[in-house]
C-alpha cells in the first residue's frame, strides 16, 4: 500500500467506506483457492504486499511508520497502532484502506491500481487464518546493508580439506565448503572426450577438429588439458564465440530501415560487433572495453579503431524521438554495466531501490549532450555504403528536465538537473571537459579522406569522358557526313558534354576547397588564404553553374523525346522553367566576388563534456560495488547454464545475498586485480574441477546429493546445457566441412543462412531481420537479453531434420568420412565426427540395425538430430 501525505493509519477511520462481502460471496471469488497458513502468506499475500505496498511501506520509506515487507512488521503496525484484528477481520484497518474510496484507498491513485476483489479476498483470508508466517522470516535489508552495495573486498579462500585433498583452485575450495555444509557429494571428472568436447564449444563455439577427436579416442593417455585451454583461449574463435554473449548484454543490434530509413541502430554497425571480437582476443581490459564503448570520443578521438566502441550508444539511435533514445540508454547502461534498474525511476521513485526520480534524470544528464554521426573510412566517401557509426557531444548546452510522471510534455524547466550518478552511492561524478584537434572534429579534412575524395572526383571525370566517347561512336554515319541529329539526340550529346565539363570542374572545386580550408584551420596566419578561397568560391560556383546547365539539358532532352512519342508535355514544360530558373540563379551567383565556399564537411564542436568518460570511469573504480560482481556472474552464467546472482540485470534490494557470494566476490576481486583481463577469469573457470565433473551417471553419488541439493546449487555435478542457436547452426556447418571461417566485415543478410557458410554472429540482427533457423532456436532479442531463455518446439527438430542446410550438410560430412567396409569402422568415425564420442554398445547395435535397411548418409542425418549433437554434457 501507499501513502501520499500523512502516515496510512492517521486518517480518520470513521471518514472510510468499508466493502464487507459475505463469506460466501468471497469464497466464490477465490476461484478454487486452498492454500492455508504459511504457504498462503508466502505464496499469494507476501508477494501482493510486495507489488503494492513496498514503496511506501517498505525498507525505503515507511509512511505512517509502517512496513509490510515481513509479517513480524505488519503485525507490529504503524504509528497509529495495529492494523489486523484476527478476531474481527473485517474491522482490520488494513481491510478498510485497501477497499475505501478513491480519496483515501490505498494504495492512492497516482501510486498504483487498487486490489481485486480476490487480492482482497486473499489478505483477509490471511488475517482469518490468523496471519500465519514462517518463524525468522527474513526482512529486505535497507540500502547501507545490502550485500551488493558494499565494496568488493576479496574474500578469504577456504582452508583446503586434508581428508578430501580438495582443487588448490580458488572456486573448487568455496564450492566446497559449501557442498561441506549442505552434505552434497561431488561427481568425479568426465571423461576425456566429454571434456574436450565441453572445453572446445565453451570457449570457441565450434566442435573440435575430428582429428583431435580421433587422436584422443586412440591415445592411452590423458590429454594435457591446460595446455588445451591456453590454445582454445589464443584461437580467434575464441572472440567471436564470448562476443556473441557479450552482444547478447549490450543489445548488439544492426541497421533495420527500409530504403533510406533509420529505425534503430545504425547503418555500419558492424564495425562495433568487429571491435568487440578483437578486444576480447586481444583480453583488453574489461574496464577498457566498458570506456571505450561509452567515451571513446573522449579517449581516442583521432583513432578510428577505438571509436568504434561507441556503436555501444549509436545502437540506441531512435529516429523519431530523441526520448525514447535516451530513455533506452539510461536503461541500459544501467542495467548491462551496474545490474541497476534505473528505469524503473523514469515515472516516479524506485519502488525497491534507493533511487529517486531525480536521480534517473541526473543519470540521462549525463548522456544527453550526446549525438551519433558516422565520419568516412577509408576507400569510400559514400557513407551510405561504408562509414563509421560513433557518438560525440554534439549541444555541450543540453539541459535535463525531469518529467512529471514521466510524461515527457510536462519538464520541469525550473530547475534543470546536473549529471549526477544515483545518490544513494555517495559518490561524485569527475567531470572535465575534453578539447579536440581540427582534425578530430572535422573529419572529412583528414589527408586519407581528401585523397579519397579526390580519387572519386577524377574516376568521375573518366567515366563522364567514357560516357561522350561512346555516343560519338555510336553516332549514325552514311557514306557522306554524319547524319543530323534529332533534337533529343543533341540534347544528348549536349548533356554528355556539360557532364564532362562538370566533372571536371568538381575535381578543381573540391581541390581547392581543400587547399583553402588547411590554409584557414592550420596556416590561419598565411597571406594566401583570401586569395585562395576566392578561387575556391568561384570555382564552387561555376561547378554548380554546370550542375545546372546539364540538368536544364536533360529537361529539354526528355520534352523531345515525349514530343516525338505525342504524349503530355505539361508536366516536361514546367520542369525545363524550373530548371530555366535554377540556371539564371547560378549564372547571377557567378557574378559575385567573395570568397564563401562551402566546408568539405562536417564541423562538430571543439570541445566534448567528459560526462561519459567521467561516468565510465566512476564504473570501474574498484570502490564501485557493482561493475565487477555483473561482469562475472555473466561470465559465470555461459559455463555453468545457472549465475552466481539469478536475476542478471537486477542487483538491487529484491536480490537477496547469493548463496556463493564469496565465490562471487572472489571473482570480483580477481578480476580487477588482474587489470580487468577476462582470459584469465575463463582459465579460472574451466580448470577447476567443478567445470570438469560429469553431469550424470554415478548413481549412488548422484542419488546422495539430489536428496539434499535437487536443484544442483552447490554445483556437485556440471550442468547439462543446450547449445546456443548460434553454436547449433555453426556445430553443423563446422561438423560437416563447410563452416567458412572469413572473420569480420559487413552484416550478411538474414535471408541468406542456408547458402553463405559463414559464422553465425555475421548475420543480420534486428528487429524482424533475423535467420530463421537461429529464431527456431531461441536466439536473442535485439531489444534486451540479459539471459536467453529456451523453448522446446516440433520447429527445432523439423530445422534440424529437413532443412536444406542439414541435407547438404550430411551430404559433405559423407565425403569427409574415411571410406570403408566396415560397418563398426564407419560408425566410429560418424559418431566421432558428429558427437565428439564413440557409439556405447546399445548405440552400436541400433546403428548396424539402421544401417541394414537405410543409407549412411541417412545415419549420419539421423546423428546430427540426436539430442546430444547440440548438448553441452
Amino acid at each position: 500500500m501507499s501513502s501520499s501525505g500523512s502516515g496510512l493509519l492517521k486518517f480518520d477511520r470513521v471518514s472510510t467506506i468499508r466493502v464487507v462481502l459475505p463469506l460466501t460471496a468471497l469464497l466464490a471469488v477465490s476461484h478454487g483457492f486452498t492454500a492455508v497458513g504459511a504457504d498462503l502468506y508466502l505464496d499469494e499475500v507476501k508477494p501482493l504486499l510486495a507489488e503494492k505496498c513496498a514503496a511506501c511501506h517498505g525498507p525505503l520509506r515507511q509512511e505512517g511508520g509502517l512496513r509490510l515487507d515481513a509479517a513480524e512488521l505488519i503485525l507490529k503496525g504503524g504509528d497509529s497502532g495495529a492494523i489486523v484484528d484476527s478476531k474481527r477481520p473485517e474491522d482490520s484497518l488494513v481491510i478498510e484502506r485497501v477497499n475505501a474510496e478513491p480519496l483515501l484507498r490505498m494504495p492512492p491513485p497516482d501510486e498504483g491500481e487498487p486490489l481485486t476483489r480476490h487480492e482482497v479476498h486473499l489478505l483477509r483470508r490471511w488475517i482469518e487464518t490468523g496471519t500465519p508466517a514462517p518463524e525468522s522470516e527474513p526482512w529486505l535489508p535497507g540500502p547501507e546493508a545490502h550485500w551488493a552495495y558494499q565494496p568488493v573486498r576479496r574474500p578469504e579462500v577456504p582452508e583446503a580439506d586434508l581428508i578430501t585433498q580438495v582443487s588448490a583452485n580458488p572456486i573448487d575450495r568455496f564450492l566446497h565448503e559449501e557442498m561441506r555444509k549442505s552434505g552434497t557429494h561431488p561427481l568425479p571428472q568426465t571423461d576425456d572426450a566429454t571434456l574436450l568436447r565441453r572445453v572446445t564449444f565453451d570457449l570457441t563455439g565450434l566442435p573440435p577438429a575430428m582429428a583431435e577427436v580421433e587422436q584422443l579416442a586412440l591415445s592411452e593417455e590423458r590429454f594435457d588439458y591446460a595446455a588445451r585451454v591456453d590454445q582454445l583461449l589464443a584461437r580467434p574463435q575464441f572472440g567471436e564465440h564470448w562476443a556473441r554473449h557479450w552482444m547478447d548484454v549490450w543489445r548488439y543490434s544492426d541497421w533495420s530501415g527500409f530504403g533510406d530509413e533509420l529505425r534503430g541502430s545504425q547503418r555500419h554497425i558492424w564495425r562495433w560487433r568487429d571491435w568487440i571480437v578483437e578486444s576480447l582476443n586481444d583480453d583488453k581490459g574489461y574496464d577498457r572495453m566498458v570506456a571505450e564503448m561509452l567515451a571513446a570520443d573522449e579517449i581516442a578521438p583521432h583513432d578510428p579503431d577505438v571509436l568504434r566502441a561507441t556503436g555501444f550508444l549509436a545502437r540506441n539511435y531512435h529516429a523519431s524521438n530523441r526520448d525514447i533514445w535516451l530513455d533506452a540508454t539510461v536503461e541500459h547502461t544501467a542495467k548491462a554495466f551496474l545490474g541497476m534498474t534505473l528505469n524503473c525511476a523514469r515515472c516516479h521513485a524506485h519502488k525497491y531501490d534507493p533511487i529517486s526520480q531525480q536521480d534517473y534524470y541526473a543519470f540521462r544528464a549525463i548522456f544527453e549532450p550526446h549525438q551519433v554521426r558516422t565520419d568516412y573510412v577509408s576507400g569510400e566517401i559514400d557513407r551510405e555504403l561504408d562509414g563509421l557509426p560513433r557518438a560525440f557531444d554534439a549541444d555541450l548546452d543540453a539541459e535535463t528536465f525531469l518529467y512529471e510522471a514521466g510524461d515527457e510534455k510536462r519538464p520541469v524547466k525550473e530547475h534543470p538537473l546536473a549529471p549526477a550518478v544515483p545518490s544513494f552511492m555517495e559518490a561524485s561524478l569527475r567531470v572535465s571537459p575534453i578539447q579536440f584537434k581540427i582534425e578530430d572534429r572535422y573529419s572529412a579534412l583528414r589527408p586519407e579522406v581528401e585523397a579519397d575524395r579526390l580519387r572519386a572526383a577524377a574516376e568521375a571525370i573518366v567515366k563522364a569522358e567514357a560516357e561522350l566517347a561512346d555516343l560519338r561512336e555510336a553516332r549514325p554515319t552514311s557514306d557522306g557526313p554524319a547524319i543530323a541529329l534529332k533534337p533529343e539526340q543533341a540534347f544528348t550529346f549536349i548533356s554528355a558534354r556539360l557532364k564532362v565539363a562538370e566533372a571536371r570542374r568538381n575535381r578543381d572545386q573540391w581541390q581547392k576547397r581543400y587547399q583553402a580550408e588547411r590554409l584557414k584551420y592550420f596556416f590561419s596566419e598565411s597571406p594566401d588564404l583570401s586569395r585562395v578561397a576566392m578561387e575556391a568560391a568561384r570555382l564552387e560556383r561555376e561547378h554548380a553553374l554546370l550542375t545546372a546547365r546539364r540538368a536544364s539539358a536533360k529537361s529539354r532532352e526528355s520534352f523531345h523525346r515525349k514530343q516525338a512519342e505525342g504524349g503530355d508535355l505539361s508536366k516536361l514544360l514546367k520542369d525545363i522553367e524550373k530548371q530555366r530558373k535554377a540556371v539564371r540563379k547560378a549564372e547571377q551567383a557567378l557574378t559575385k566576388e567573395d570568397d564563401q565556399y562551402s566546408p568539405v564537411g562536417e564541423i562538430h564542436p571543439e570541445t566534448s563534456t567528459g560526462r561519459r568518460l567521467a561516468l565510465a570511469r566512476w564504473m570501474t573504480d574498484p570502490q564501485n560495488p557493482l561493475t565487477a560482481r555483473v561482469a562475472v556472474n555473466h561470465i559465470w552464467l555461459r559455463y555453468f547454464g545457472e549465475p552466481l546472482v539469478a536475476n542478471m540485470s537486477d542487483f538491487g534490494l529484491r536480490a537477496k545475498r547469493p548463496r556463493h557470494a564469496d565465490l562471487l566476490d572472489w571473482l570480483a576481486a580477481e578480476l580487477m586485480s588482474r587489470g580487468w583481463k577476462m582470459k584469465p577469469i575463463h582459465r579460472l573457470i574451466v580448470t577447476s574441477e567443478a567445470y570438469r565433473r560429469a553431469s550424470g551417471g554415478h548413481a549412488e553419488l548422484t542419488a546422495q546429493s539430489v536428496a539434499v541439493d535437487p536443484d544442483n546449487e552447490t554445483l556437485w555435478r556440471m550442468n547439462p546445457r543446450r547449445m546456443t542457436a548460434e553454436m547449433i547452426r555453426d556445430n553443423l556447418l563446422s561438423t560437416c566441412g563447410l563452416l567458412d571461417k572469413t572473420r569480420g566485415g559487413p552484416s550478411i543478410a538474414h535471408e541468406r543462412g542456408e547458402e553463405v557458410f559463414r559464422r553465425s554472429l555475421y548475420f543480420q540482427h534486428a528487429n524482424e531481420k533475423q535467420m530463421q533457423f537461429l529464431t527456431t532456436f531461441d536466439s536473442p532479442s535485439p531489444n534486451e537479453c540479459y539471459r536467453r531463455t529456451e523453448s522446446i518446439v516440433p520447429q527445432q527438430a523439423l530445422a534440424l531434420a529437413n532443412s536444406r542446410l542439414s541435407n547438404q550438410a550430411a551430404d559433405n560430412l559423407l565425403k569427409l568420412l574415411v571410406e570403408t567396409r566396415d560397418v563398426d569402422h564407419f560408425i566410429s568415425q560418424a559418431f566421432r565426427a558428429t558427437l565428439g564420442r564413440d557409439a556405447l554398445p546399445d548405440e552400436r547395435e541400433l546403428c548396424r540395425q539402421f544401417l541394414e535397411q537405410h543409407s549412411r548418409s541417412g545415419l549420419l542425418r539421423a546423428l546430427l538430430n540426436h539430442n546430444d549433437f547440440i548438448t553441452l554434457r
